[in-house]
């Protein structure tokens, strides 16, 4: 799979990118992941990608053009899919990463400022994603949040196929010392007893 990010932002998203489990899954050519600054592709002088809102109102609105440009230039095939982060988009689940994961190429469109031009949801992307009901200051942050939880969902990206949080479910964890400060480890899973362990696990 290859991932690109185009953000005006690039310093933001590379250094998360570039390590731990991400950045082995990019070093073992399991995925490919780019980001890109939108600046590139604008025409003027000042590398502009902003403009003010038609209709009046606060803030500026990111322009049309560059996104455009940006996703000729990257030359999509038919498994890909561009993603624009938005405070308004469907909000993104695990069901989304499973999803997403079985694509060749995914294109995550940064937003900033006020916004961006409505046209590019309308036209250019595909889906509009959130990462929860609240706002942030850009798309960069919902872009690695979403690109963390598809790649997991890579084949061999994980050491452990039971890494994956569906396998196993949601349950409290513990390791050595099984006391410390006086606060122990449930004793059910001290008792080597696996079929107690996990009922206790699904209990939770």
């Amino acid at each position: 799979m290859r991932i690109d990010i185009i953000t005006i932002f690039p310093e933001m998203v590379e250094p998360y990118t570039n390590g731990s489990i991400l950045g082995r899954a990019q070093k073992s050519k399991k995925v490919t992941i780019k980001t890109h600054q939108l600046r590139k592709w604008t025409s003027d002088k000042h590398n502009t990608v902003d403009d003010k809102p038609f209709g009046g109102g606060p803030g500026m609105v990111m322009k049309i053009e560059p996104f455009d440009k940006a996703l000729k230039s990257l030359k999509l095939g038919k498994k890909s899919r561009v993603i624009l982060t938005s405070a308004r988009g469907k909000e993104f689940t695990h069901a989304d990463a499973k999803r997403l994961a079985k694509y060749d190429r995914l294109v995550f469109l940064c937003g900033r400022y006020e916004g961006v031009d409505e046209r590019v949801a309308e036209h250019l992307a595909d889906e509009e994603l959130s990462i929860g009901p609240y706002v942030l200051t850009g798309g960069e942050l919902a872009a690695m949040v979403m690109t963390d939880a598809v790649v997991r969902h890579i084949p061999g990206v994980l050491g452990k196929s039971e890494s994956l949080e569906e396998v196993h479910g949601s349950f409290p964890q513990y390791t050595r010392p099984d006391v410390y400060k006086k606060w122990k480890v449930p004793s059910v899973l001290l008792s080597g007893d696996h079929k107690k362990i996990e009922e206790w696990r699904k209990g939770k």
